[in-house]
């Protein structure tokens, strides 16, 4: 079993890979498909990182025109290494403007914690020494002590609010003359001169990707330094939504007149979070694990390194900082939210493989054990041990393949159920075990096959024929399980892996074969006639036939036995987490509406949890989804 899952997983990893997600620890994939919750930041995943800016809509504070205030601007940007803003202001005036006249003396690139940039250079034309800054609003209004007034703070305040409605960001810029001349002395003041406002447009595919992990169970919250207002309004032009709140509710609690009695329920109906710094992405990890959430949380960083490590699942975004990288478990070489939602979709396809082959494991050494041990006690039978390492041998080779199954992924966050395996494992291996006992008796017991079929008896419970009978009808039907523990439906379907198909034909070949031509004396047993290998594959298929019906079954039993175990939570008084009941989404021969209205008349809903509702659906881009709501009202 360690084999087949470690091959599965480095399988997925190497599939993760070729959609830009990069695994650095493998059993994150696992832990990936699990992810209740994953938050995510504004700036280059859930937009482009392309900003503009408008010089129409420049605000100014004093005698400096709208011109010269983006020429400061790009004073206080680099001109070589540049992030997104130094890029956007740098190419609003031109990369030979922004070092024109004046000589470097020295530069502070941009950082989390003090928010801005600044630079000191001299005037050659003057000979003058003078600092600009720029950065965001309230960092730079506190260094302002030359012009600051109440008029001009107010001013400001409306100006960042007006832009903020639109979706835009304010950059403030500000400067001081340095009249001793020295780089390190204290300045004559900064004055705020202008406010620019920069466009980062959100993605193509965003709103579409956030629908998409709606529908997978997964709750998006956005996880932003910008303005509330900016978060609100980026919010509902994605679809997300816009009941955001500042970072400062984190440690102050819910803010007043608001409906929710702690952090906790705040923190779960989110949808997101604005004015973020790097301990309060921790703080926000930190608050959801302990409501029993698996987490997953972006950066880009070296800030967000204790986030990241603190996440179940860190993700380092495209262009993260070394130190992001080396604290993430994914690593990704594309922008953008699709790119984690694609991960996780691929994630839930490797926990699906893992998952079925675990059930097959468990249910494959019940039946051998259940099985041998009963004809070994009431019948003396003593089957050859040889015979059983082949068996395990062409088993193995044949679910190795499982790790390239063609698999569904199911469509809400997955979990190890161990009481589901080993259930369904019990009531696989048992009829399997009983088929085997079955056969066994028949032969010895009864004359049914000579009579009927004109075989040769095999009367001695330890007849070498008997022995390979045995094996022929022990090997096909226990790989031929495969096939009922990966399909969710009936068998046949859900089109497995070609990988797996031609494995399963070649193993049976081989064993066929095996049983008409392989004598060996020294394991005490003895080819049998075509007819004796014809009646083990009959017999198989009579009893395989049933299995599905075994697995519906059992499937029906523990929904029952559930459904009395946990109490339903009503779905207004938990709206925080939304996950689907649908057992998959992108299964070809059941449409989405198909299986929501199927699946309405089980669902449950745990504590903190709460499934796809009516006003969810209805935030699905697509067509057939939107139109599931009357659906879902019939139910």
């Amino acid at each position: 079993m360690p084999t087949v899952l470690s091959v599965t997983l480095a399988v997925g990893a190497q599939q993760l890979a070729k959609y830009k997600a990069i695994v650095t620890r493998i059993t994150a994939i696992e832990e990936l498909a699990g992810v209740t919750i994953l938050c995510s930041d504004k700036t280059g995943t859930l937009t482009t990182n392309k900003l503009t800016i408008d010089k129409s809509t420049i605000k100014t504070y004093s005698d400096v025109g709208p011109e010269d205030v983006c020429v400061l601007a790009s004073y206080a940007s680099r001109i070589e290494n540049q992030d997104a803003i130094d890029a956007c202001v740098v190419g609003t005036v031109g990369a030979d403007v922004a070092r024109r006249g004046i000589k470097l003396v020295d530069f502070k690139p941009f950082d989390p914690v003090s928010k801005r940039t600044e630079i000191t250079y001299i005037d050659i034309a003057t000979g003058e020494m003078r600092r600009v800054t720029k950065g965001m609003t309230g960092k730079i209004m506190d260094l302002c002590t030359y012009n600051k007034t109440d008029e001009i703070e107010r001013q400001l305040e409306a100006d960042v609010e007006e832009f903020a409605r639109r979706g835009l960001r304010a950059l403030a810029v500000a400067y001081e003359d340095v009249p001793s001349g020295d780089a390190e002395g204290p300045g004559s003041g900064f004055q705020l001169i202008g406010l620019l406002s920069i466009f980062d447009p959100p993605r193509d595919d965003t709103k579409q990707t956030i629908d998409d992990a709606v529908s997978l169970g997964l709750k998006v919250k956005m996880v932003t330094g910008d303005q509330l207002a900016i978060a609100k309004e980026t919010g509902r032009r994605l679809g997300l939504g816009d009941n955001m709140f500042a970072s400062k509710v984190l440690k102050e609690g819910p803010p007043p007149g608001s409906n929710f009695s702690s952090v906790d329920t705040m923190i779960l109906d989110a949808d997101g979070f604005a004015g973020v710094y790097p301990e309060h992405k921790y703080e926000i990890v930190k608050k959801l694990q302990s409501l029993g959430h698996m987490v997953a949380m972006t950066g880009d960083g070296a800030n967000d390194a204790p986030a990241l490590a603190r996440a179940n699942v860190g993700i380092a975004v495209e262009g993260a900082t070394d130190a992001a990288r080396g604290a993430a478990d994914i690593v990704l070489t594309e922008p953008g939210l699709s790119t984690i939602v694609h991960a996780i979709r691929q994630s839930r396809i490797v926990f699906q493989r893992m998952r079925n082959y675990s059930i097959y494991a468990c249910a494959v050494t019940i039946r051998i054990v259940v099985g041998f041990a009963i004809m070994a006690f009431a019948f003396q039978f003593d089957f050859p041990p040889f015979m059983v390492l082949v068996i395990a041998i062409l088993n193995d080779g044949t679910v190795m393949t499982i790790s390239l199954d063609r698999v569904l992924p199911n469509n809400e966050p997955d979990h190890w159920d161990l009481a589901e395996i080993f259930t369904y494992a019990v009531a696989y291996g048992l009829h399997l075990a009983l088929s085997t006992v079955l056969l066994f008796v028949v032969i010895v017991n009864t004359t049914f096959f000579e009579d009927n079929f004109g075989l040769s008896p095999l009367k001695d419970a330890n007849d070498p024929q008997l022995h390979m009978v045995i094996y022929l009808q022990v090997a096909i039907i226990s790989q031929a399980l495969i096939f009922i523990t990966r399909s969710h439906s009936w068998f046949f379907m859900e089109r497995p892996s070609l990988a797996l198909m031609g494995a399963f034909c070649i193993a049976q070949t081989v064993a066929s074969l095996l049983a008409v031509f392989g004598t060996m004396e020294f394991s005490s047993v003895q080819a049998i006639p075509v007819s004796w290998v014809a009646v083990a594959w009959v017999w198989n298929i009579i009893w395989f036939l049933p299995m599905d019906l075994i697995k519906f079954t059992t499937r029906a039993l523990l929904k029952k036995f559930r459904s009395h175990q946990v109490k339903p939570v009503a779905v207004e008084a938990t709206p925080a987490v939304r996950q689907s009941t649908t057992g998959s989404l992108y299964n070809n021969r059941m449409s989405f509406i198909q299986r929501a209205e199927h699946t309405q008349q089980v669902r449950r809903s745990l504590h903190g949890q709460v499934q796809t509702t009516e006003r969810d659906l209805r935030r699905f881009s697509s067509a057939q989804v939107v139109t599931s709501s009357a659906a879902l009202k019939r139910a």
